[in-house]
């Protein structure tokens, strides 16, 4: 048991062209790629959006401290 070889991944890639046809790769492989992008993008948004709520609490506490309960 090891990694992927040579030949398997011919016999996988061969596999694969019988099931979908030469003319439908490209078409599933510019499918995963468009969804990777949005995948990217939505993490890249939420990063930014996360980013943006840790500045507004900082900036509420600085200019807002809690009080401390006696």
């Amino acid at each position: 048991m090891g990694a992927i070889g040579g030949t398997e991944l011919i016999i996988i890639l061969a596999i694969v062209v019988l099931l979908f046809g030469a003319t439908a790769i490209p078409k599933i492989a510019r499918s995963f790629g468009q969804a990777k992008r949005e995948f990217e993008k939505g993490i890249d948004t939420n990063q930014s959006s996360t980013k943006e709520i840790s500045k507004d609490k900082e900036t509420k506490l600085k200019e807002d401290p809690p009080s401390k309960k006696s």
